[in-house]
């Protein structure tokens, strides 16, 4: 079992620089079918999760090559259309190659995607979408089985802004007929770095990052070369390491306005924020001020934050609430925080948070990725040593992470 040994209590001071986006990655990387040539992506992330999405990709007849952070793909040949039961157990996101094969080569087979940790994440809309486009769908045996002969554009409201189905919709809809107009999207920058790439790849679409979104369809796709845009969950994660060591820490390769809704709020708990291009200083200051926090859809406080955050308010002076609107099941670190001495009750979607003058080390275990890495930050602030179990969805969305983190004074080893 990959576990991590963390002698907490060390003041973390330095600078850290973050890794290319997860959660743009692979969408990237579904939509690199798209383009009959090769395409080359920069700052790829080294993840599991990224490892599976290639493994999908190379499963459906194409050729990837990696060097350092580049990773290109050759796409000219195609011939997979189904993805198999245990690419989605492993990685939930393979749904989203629904759309580009649909619009590469037709059809498409995926498996339902079952139960999730955190929460339900329905594909609904996504096929309310594709059935929109005119693609026929029907399921069965567990599988979603898509086809179309020629999909056409349509004017597609989402009941909710669903950031996976405006991912699906923006890839099949570059294969439509005419224009599509996707309405109450998602409207987070990881959408607005796809935009950027499918035009970068010859599509015209105009309005990621707003509501509204317009495709106008049937424009041949090629290759491009791409660079990932930085991954903002991963950037809040440091700043939070920064606050509750008592520390101060530079985090390099940010897009500030990415942040605004994580940089307000720690602010708004007594540290020091300073912004110079694309770095961000934190500083603490003095102690740590209870807050009110509720997970909203973008530019809203992120859900991927919540459990980070929800660790540094165990040592707020007061209390704190935390209430998740997004996944119905995201509090499971919370016992686990419990066992490190933090006083938490959950009442629904809220948890009420006592701040504690310091918490202590422990055994604990992540349930998923986010509650991995809050645990991560409650065992550097905790007196003695921790052992934190169940890393490798740590490994999902934060790469090197020991490494970066012995460079700033942490003492984090990896035991197997």
């Amino acid at each position: 079992m990959n576990q991590y040994l963390i002698n907490g209590g060390q003041r973390l001071e330095g600078c850290i620089t973050v890794g290319g986006s997860k959660n743009a990655s692979l969408p990237l990387l579904a939509a690199s079918l798209l383009g009959e040539g090769e395409s080359t992506l920069h700052n790829i992330p080294q993840l599991s999760d990224v490892q599976h999405m290639v493994e999908v990709l190379e499963s459906l007849g194409a050729k990837t090559y990696s060097d350092g952070d580049a990773l290109t793909i050759e796409a000219q040949t195609i011939t997979g259309v189904s993805i198999s039961e245990n690419s989605m157990r492993q990685m939930r996101a393979s749904n989203l190659f629904l759309g580009p094969l649909l619009a590469r080569l037709g059809m498409a087979r995926i498996p339902l995607p079952g139960g999730c940790r955190i929460g339900s994440r329905p594909m609904d809309q996504h096929l309310k979408g594709l059935a929109a486009l005119g693609v026929d769908i029907i399921e069965r045996h567990g599988y979603i089985e898509a086809k179309s002969a020629g999909m056409r554009g349509a004017d597609i409201y989402f009941d909710v802004p669903s950031v996976g189905a405006t991912e699906n919709l923006m890839m099949a809809a570059v294969a439509a007929e005419g224009t599509t107009v996707l309405r109450n999207a998602a409207r987070e920058p990881e959408i607005v770095d796809l935009q950027n790439m499918l035009n970068a790849m010859g599509a015209q679409i105009a309005g990621a990052g707003t509501s509204m979104i317009r495709v106008n369809g049937r424009r041949p796709l090629h290759g491009t070369t791409y660079t990932v845009v930085p991954d903002r969950i991963e950037a809040g994660t440091h700043m939070l390491a920064a606050v509750m060591t008592q520390g101060d820490l530079e985090i390099n390769d940010v897009v500030p306005e990415h942040m605004s809704p994580v940089i307000a709020k720690i602010k708004q708990c007594g540290a020091e924020v300073s912004v110079k291009g694309n770095s961000v200083r934190v500083r603490h200051v003095g102690g740590i001020k209870p807050m009110e926090i509720k997970t909203m859809s973008y530019p809203g406080f992120p859900t991927d934050m919540q459990p980070q955050f929800l660790a540094l308010m165990t040592l707020a002076d007061g209390t704190s609430v935390m209430t998740e609107t997004i996944f119905e099941n995201r509090f499971q670190h919370v016992d686990e925080l419990r066992r490190m001495g933090a006083k938490i009750i959950v009442e629904g979607r809220s948890a009420i948070i006592h701040g504690v003058k310091k918490l202590e080390g422990a055994f604990v275990e992540a349930s998923d990725l986010r509650a991995g890495a809050a645990l991560f930050l409650a065992a550097l602030a905790a007196e003695e040593a921790s052992v934190l179990r169940n890393i490798d969805y740590i490994f999902r969305g934060y790469e090197r992470l020991e490494e970066k983190y012995q460079a700033v004074g942490a003492k984090v080893q990896r035991m197997i």
